[in-house]
């Protein structure tokens, strides 16, 4: 503290990840024109350095390398440095990862990339430490051989950097192949479910040994394969598959069960030590998951997961103005006096902690039982600290404990001779105490950047989770930030979206000087969240934004010759490739989903185009999907639900009115992954009447609410009975 020694120029950024190294000895540029001038007229080489606010090995690197006065000269004298944020910038990071992962065969962040004057990558890695060691070279001397290198072989390095940028051109291009329909369903699905089933883990759930991702794109997937497999073996597999992952992770430490919501991912194979981050794009779709697996399976189990990640979002990850902040971090100060952060610090504990916070004894249980005694046992509390120490190289966490669920409330009940109720009630209390004791700790560094497509996310976890539970709450929170985003990340005279705006001074809410405009990802993730909303809340207004943005969507990002979308408007000079993902990792690939938006836009639109456009994008990713399908569960989940049609569910009704409540209900319970779900109430002059003519012929039976279930336009017989609705709903 004090006032600092260095300032540069990202002290007048608006990214907390760049604010963060506004005070390092080193000369960074944000990513731009005045930073690719200098390079060219000092003709210096560049060093990019990507990264987000809450990437730990992001924070070691600035510890060690970017406030080293030393390292800070070097680089300084030798290169044009420019540090950009991932999340804001997800184009520019795309197109650097797609040349690291090439020429290491791995990739991650932090990101250090070398470029020439002319932006195009040469030599490139990861995180690196400041001096040499054993087994790897330090940043130092990286920093001073290419610096030679430029001075010595210019020449070459150009050749070379040129030919690397036509071989990635390549590589990264994807278009359609001659023929042009999308591939066939049954296939590709029964292909991606064998190869999930395979890398399945039987006894944790999960899909790899370690370290292990909550993966909501695969249980995603597996539900669809269910719901159209539902009387076949293979059907059974995997919902069993689906469901156990799901409560595994969250009886693990990979969840907060103090504090609520989900960490990033899993150490090990248990769920148990996580990476602490904490991740808003994690929750919006994990409350989405949860939500289906309580519809199929009507355990509350499952609810209560929804509604412990939902209290999270909002308590924690909530602008007042509406919007959803990116994430927290994994590290912050043991306590108020410490000097260095540590990972976890906020949510582990020691053995002796709980003592001291748990002492009361428990009267029901077996005699001299304190409240320390059931909480420690049934979450696995040991006084050593319950930390394999393999999973914990820097010693971060030892002695200390990761809570994870190692009894079910059954047993631990029987343990100490509580009935499962009392149990529950006095887990819940120790659980409030723990909270509010770790409520004195220190935070972890929050990001307060709001982006559009992570946004989008969430206004569907809102939105699916108030349909599925009924909760009328859950909508109005969707309903709140989907007004958020068009208040604040959408330009209503370009009609456009933008990418992020953030928390400023007294809590309001500011834009950069130069707004960035929305991303692929923005548009199909807020639109998918618009249509989500639609139907839990029958506003058409989200209805015809959704529809506008996708007209938009296909304006900037369409390829027209190798169909399906670009992630990157075309026209900008500092991008070297125009890329398409080609896998759904921890989102969806926007492809992937754009393929349902369309087929739900054309329901709600009757523009057929549209269904023609979703199985183009399934035609441009035909041999990825025949060949390896478990890269791209999403879309392979899309192709079945274009092959199969969309019903159109459409109640006639007054939407106030307890029967058409009661229809709307149903369907709402009912996990049907090929409908959509629309109210006709009568108003010819309302949106979706202009939009689709034949709602007009549609009548109530005997003045009672009445469901439609209709396939392209063309409807079933009237049904006023809900159990003859959640009949036709079954696939």
């Amino acid at each position: 503290p004090g006032v600092p020694r260095h300032t540069n120029r990202l002290i007048n950024e608006k990214s907390p990840y760049l604010l963060q190294h506004a005070h390092n000895p080193v000369d960074w540029y944000p990513w731009g024109q005045e930073a690719f001038d200098k390079a060219k007229t000092e003709n210096k080489l560049i060093f990019l350095s990507v990264g987000y606010s809450t990437c730990h090995w992001c924070h070691v690197m600035e510890e060690e390398s970017f406030k080293s006065k030393e390292i800070g000269e070097i680089m300084n004298e030798h290169f044009v440095c420019i540090k950009v944020d991932r999340e804001e910038r997800p184009d520019v990071d795309k197109v650097y990862m797609t040349f690291v992962q090439a020429t290491s065969g791995g990739g991650g962040w932090p990101m250090s990339v070398w470029l020439t004057p002319d932006l195009k990558p040469f030599a490139g890695g990861t995180y690196f430490p400041p001096e040499d060691g054993v087994h790897r070279v330090g940043f130092r001397t990286v920093l001073l051989r290419i610096a030679e290198q430029w001075n010595e072989n210019k020449d070459a390095l150009l050749e070379s950097s040129q030919r690397i940028l036509e071989a990635l051109r390549h590589t990264s291009e994807i278009c359609v192949q001659g023929q042009e329909s999308p591939p066939p369903a049954k296939e590709v699905m029964d292909t991606c479910f064998q190869q999930l089933s395979r890398s399945y883990d039987e006894d944790y759930g999960g899909f790899s040994k370690s370290p292990k991702f909550p993966t909501p794109v695969n249980l995603n997937f597996l539900f669809t394969y269910w719901a159209l497999h539902r009387t076949a073996p293979e059907g059974a597999r995997a919902l069993q598959m689906a469901l156990h992952t799901l409560k595994m992770m969250a009886h693990g430490g990979i969840h907060d069960h103090i504090g609520q919501g989900f960490h990033r991912y899993s150490t090990d194979q248990h769920w148990h030590v996580p990476h602490f981050e904490k991740m808003l794009y994690d929750q919006g779709q994990l409350a989405a998951m949860y939500s289906r697996a309580f519809q199929i399976s009507g355990d509350e189990f499952f609810a209560d997961v929804v509604r412990d990640i939902l209290l999270y979002v909002s308590r924690d990850l909530s602008d007042q103005a509406g919007g959803f902040y990116s994430a927290e971090d994994a590290d912050s100060y043991p306590t108020t006096t410490s000097r260095e952060k540590q990972e976890g610090a906020f949510c582990v504990w020691t053995a002796e902690e709980l003592r001291a916070l748990l002492p009361d004894p428990v009267k029901e249980a077996t005699e001299g039982t304190t409240l320390g005694d059931v909480f420690m046992h049934h979450y696995g509390v040991e006084e050593a600290g319950n930390v394999d120490p393999m999973k914990d190289p820097h010693q971060e966490l030892k002695g200390k404990n990761v809570l994870i669920s190692r009894s079910s409330p059954e047993l631990t009940a029987a343990r100490f001779g509580l009935e499962p109720v009392r149990l529950g009630a006095l887990l819940q209390e120790c659980r409030q105490r723990l909270s509010s004791a770790r409520a004195q700790r220190p935070r972890p560094h929050l990001d307060t950047k709001m982006l559009a497509a992570w946004n989008g996310l969430m206004i569907s976890g809102f939105a699916q989770a108030g349909a599925a539970l009924s909760d009328q709450g859950y909508v109005s929170r969707a309903a709140q930030a989907a007004a958020f985003l068009r208040t604040h990340l959408f330009d209503p005279d370009s009609g456009r979206l933008l990418r992020s705006c953030y928390r400023g001074k007294d809590n309001s809410v500011e834009q950069s000087t130069v707004p960035i405009q929305g991303f692929l990802e923005d548009y199909v993730f807020v639109i998918q969240a618009l249509f989500d909303l639609y139907e839990a809340s029958l506003e058409q207004g989200w209805l015809e934004w959704a529809l506008h943005l996708q007209h938009m969507q296909d304006k900037l990002f369409w390829d027209p010759k190798g169909f399906a979308y670009f992630s990157t408007e075309a026209g900008d000079p500092s991008l070297l490739l125009r890329l398409k993902d080609d896998q759904d990792g921890a989102e969806p690939t926007p492809n992937s989903v754009s393929v349902t938006n369309l087929l739900r836009a054309a329901c709600y639109s009757g523009h057929m185009d549209w269904v023609e456009k979703a199985g183009k994008i399934l035609a441009a990713f035909s041999e990825r999907l025949q060949k390896i399908p478990i890269t791209l569960p999403e879309m392979v989940r899309a192709t079945a639900v274009f092959h199969h049609t969309l019903k159109q569910v459409v109640v006639c009704g007054d939407p106030q009115g307890e029967d058409t409540k009661e229809m709307l209900r149903c369907v709402r319970s009912v996990f049907s992954p090929n409908k959509v779900l629309m109210v006709a109430d009568g108003d010819s002059a309302g949106f979706l009447y202009r939009q689709l003519p034949f709602l007009a012929s549609l009548e109530r039976k005997d003045g009672k609410a009445t469901a439609y279930v209709c396939s392209n336009f063309t409807c079933s017989l009237p049904v006023t009975s809900v159990q003859e609705l959640r009949e036709m709903l079954s696939p």
